[in-house]
C-alpha cells in the first residue's frame, strides 16, 4: 500500500478545550486510489463517489471563508 500524506496535524479548538489528530491524503490500498482520512487513530479509505463529495464540500467551505479564490 502506498500513501501520500497531504495533511497531518493536531488541531486545537479555538476555545482550547479540545484537540483532534487529523491526517489525510492518498491511498492505493484498494484497486482504485482514493482519499484516506485518519482521525484520532481511526482511519478509512473513501470510495471515489464519497471522495468527490468530500472535496466539493471542502472547496465550498473554503470559498465561503474566502480561503480559496
Amino acid at each position: 500500500m502506498a500513501t501520500t500524506v497531504y495533511f497531518e496535524e493536531t488541531i486545537n479548538c479555538q476555545g482550547g478545550e479540545a484537540t483532534l489528530d487529523l491526517e489525510f491524503g492518498r491511498s492505493s490500498f484498494y484497486t482504485e486510489d482514493s482519499i484516506y482520512l485518519n482521525v484520532n487513530g481511526s482511519g478509512v479509505v473513501m470510495d471515489r463517489a464519497t471522495a468527490k463529495q468530500f472535496v466539493a464540500a471542502a472547496q465550498s467551505v473554503g470559498h465561503y471563508f474566502g480561503l480559496l479564490e
